[in-house]
């Protein structure tokens, strides 16, 4: 049983409400006894969220740095991105000798500079990224002949 006092337009009221059920409501009003029916709120079924397709922009620019996808392999000996980063800097030229292990770029990943090593003795035959390039994990960077 729980009691409330009210003043509409000045005039007191005493309200005890006596018992209550999902639909009906007994109370009393300064004394008069009162049963009120209450209206049950209809639910709306939940909507389906319908998925838009994704278009990806085209860049307008080619001084925009692309983001590069892993290629097909080629069969050459290639040097692939470990992590998806951007190329710091560019250590070797087309037409280099390089031994395996040597550092050849240097990618920034999660703030971090890595260094991008040689997985074979041979010849620089391909450079296949620029300094500043965005590159995803498996990006070939380099070709070794």
């Amino acid at each position: 049983m729980k009691e409330f006092n009210y003043k509409i337009n000045g005039a007191p009221y005493r309200v005890i409400i006596n018992s209550t059920d999902s639909s009906v409501v007994e109370l009393e009003v300064n004394g008069t006894p009162y049963k009120v029916e209450l209206e049950k709120k209809e639910s709306k079924p939940l909507s389906k969220i319908k998925k838009q397709a994704i278009t990806t922009p085209t860049p307008q620019t080619t001084s925009t740095p692309l983001v590069t996808r892993p290629k097909e392999a080629t069969g050459k000996n290639t040097i692939q991105s470990p992590l998806p980063g951007i190329i710091l800097d560019i250590r070797c030229q087309v037409g280099d000798t390089v031994k395996k292990g040597q550092t050849i770029m240097i990618l920034e990943a999660m703030k971090m500079e890595n260094n991008i090593l040689s997985n074979a003795n041979g010849k620089i035959t391909g450079i296949l990224v620029n300094k500043g390039d965005s590159v995803l994990e498996g990006a070939e960077l380099v070709t070794i002949e």
